[in-house]
């Protein structure tokens, strides 16, 4: 704290001083304007030459004295040297001054009272003493030579003969007690102003230490919190409010929240802010980048020290995971009952449809068909092909996670999935495969159901890309939020998209815009992941491509 009221009191004295320099300078100049003056009109003051003289050397001192305070100044880091050295010539200017315009009848015998006040600033009460005690004595000596003609008097008036020693002695004494009381009253004041500056720079800090504190309470709590004057200006903006919003607060500051959250100046009027949103209210914003964020938030009205409103306080937190996590649940029971109508239905159905099969085939065996008959035949078949597919997809999703899991080589999987597409029916020769697998890239998990999922996405990018396009692949470890070892897999392609009132949809069973497809390649997909506790997203847009990304747990535990 000493070291904080030193530094401010140092750079002050510095800029007094060089007010006290400027102050001389300009009294100084005044006093050559007179000389100057009385100079030209010599005849009608009758001053002597020598005068004169003193007079203007006393002026050139002045100057010369100032330049060396100014040079000081710069060069020597110690004020004290210059304090000192201004109060000591001050004295013997003045002193010499006092002598120039008459000793005991000079009026200027006064400015030793301006020394002492500064010497009291600069110095406080014991060098404020010792400028009064140094001024009395030049003054007395000064009387005290010339009353015993020591020196010769340059302004000599009648009076001078008739006083006494006993009455010079009343005005050194009269001088001397008025220079002490003006260091002692001079003193006190200085010292209480000292004090109350002193007060100030501890209350300054101490509310510094406030702010600092509340600033840094306000951007450490991981809601985001805003404040807005009764205008609808943005006023302050925390870390955690540019996070969530990906605003930097550089760009909110100052400006009107209908320019940047609009929706939220919309929920809200002066009758829920006077409820003070006991609820929280939840909303739909849009953030830097365009994405839309499920915020909810509260209002309360920001008052001064006098309970007067000067704006309000909006604390608001992300919850589009929140929301992510509640469709996924509801997703989760819809899977759930599809799982057990599944598992029933698919073993109802998979005995009569094996019985239907062989029958079929052991017909096509002993028969010869015509042409018409023989692709009425194809027909059963695909069709039987067809439900012999829907019922291995049902049985895929209402089969459990398997128990027995491995570390499953995924590059390999990917490999063996890639070189098998190739083979059906929906590959061309226009696509075009891009590889980026990193090594060891491993996951703990079933390897059927591994390469069943992988295989689901490859296989809706190729459908995707009938024209043609970039197939991408691309595996690495990654380190998720508990620092824990995780295998990204990344499948990408340049084909028609999703559109974006389709892409929430794709993850429901049986939503397919495919002409064939069940619609639970994904579905399926999603609760494999799901189930070994890893996650999945999918990111396109309509004619722009899609990218489905998954991660999977890397460790046994």
């Amino acid at each position: 704290m000493t070291a904080e009221i030193q530094e401010p009191t140092k750079v002050r004295d510095k800029s007094r001083l060089r007010l006290l320099i400027i102050a001389r300078l300009i009294i100084i100049t005044l006093f050559l304007g007179v000389a100057i003056f009385i100079n030209i009109n010599e005849s009608k003051f009758f001053v002597s030459p020598t005068v004169f003289k003193l007079f203007y050397t006393f002026i050139a001192i002045t100057y010369l004295f100032s330049v060396i305070y100014i040079l000081l100044l710069k060069t020597v880091e110690d004020l004290k040297i210059n304090i000192y050295l201004q109060l000591s010539v001050d004295v013997l200017l003045i002193t010499l001054l006092v002598y120039i315009t008459g000793s005991l009848h000079s009026n200027y015998s006064l400015l030793y009272t301006l020394v002492i006040i500064y010497a009291v600033i600069f110095l406080g009460r014991s060098g404020g003493l010792i400028i009064a005690s140094a001024a009395g004595i030049c003054y007395g000596l000064l009387v005290d030579f010339e009353f015993y003609r020591i020196i010769p008097p340059l302004v000599i008036t009648e009076y001078d003969y008739f006083l006494t020693a006993g009455e010079v002695f009343i005005r050194i004494l009269v001088h001397l007690v008025s220079f002490y009381i003006l260091a002692f009253l001079a003193s006190f004041v200085v010292e209480q102003e000292k004090k109350t500056r002193v007060l100030l720079l501890e209350k300054e800090s101490e509310f510094n230490q406030l702010d600092v504190l509340f600033r840094s309470i306000v951007e450490s709590i991981d809601a985001g919190v805003m404040t807005i004057n009764l205008q609808g200006i943005i006023k302050t903006f925390n870390r955690a409010a540019e996070e969530i919003t990906g605003f930097m607060r550089s760009e909110v500051e100052n400006r009107f929240l209908s320019e940047i959250f609009p929706s939220i100046l919309a929920s809200f009027s002066s009758e829920t802010i006077h409820e003070r949103f006991k609820s929280r209210i939840e909303i739909v914003i849009k953030g830097k980048n365009g994405r839309n964020i499920h915020a909810g938030y509260s209002i309360s009205p920001l008052k001064d020290k006098q309970d007067k409103q000067i704006g309000n306080i909006l604390i608001f937190q992300d919850l589009t995971e929140i929301k992510q996590m509640e469709e996924n649940l509801e997703k989760s029971k819809r899977l759930a009952l599809i799982g057990e109508m599944a598992a029933g239905l698919a073993h109802e159905m998979r005995n009569p449809l094996a019985s239907i099969t062989g029958s079929i085939e052991l017909l096509r065996q002993g028969m010869k068909l015509e042409s018409t008959d023989e692709r009425l035949m194809q027909i059963i078949l695909r069709g039987r092909d067809q439900l012999d597919n829907f019922v291995r997809d049902f049985l895929m999703l209402a089969r459990p996670i398997p128990i027995t899991r491995e570390l499953v080589d995924l590059n390999e999987i990917i490999d063996e999935i890639l070189e098998s597409s190739k083979l059906t029916p929906d590959w061309t020769d226009k696509i075009m495969i891009n590889k980026s697998l990193t090594q060891n890239v491993i996951a703990y998990a079933n390897k059927e159901q591994m390469r069943q999922s992988i295989h689901n996405l490859v296989m809706n990018s190729i459908q995707a890309m009938k024209n043609g396009g970039i197939l991408s692949i691309s595996t690495k470890i990654i380190k998720n939020k508990n620092i824990k070892n995780v295998a990204e897999v990344k499948v990408m392609d340049t084909g028609c998209g999703i559109d974006d009132k389709d892409l929430k949809k794709v993850f429901e069973p049986f939503f397919t815009n495919k002409e064939k497809g069940t619609g639970l390649g994904l579905t399926i997909v999603s609760r494999i992941v799901d189930g070994y506790n890893g996650r999945m997203t999918i990111e396109s847009g309509l004619n722009k491509g899609t990218t489905c990304t998954i991660w999977l747990p890397c460790d046994k535990k």
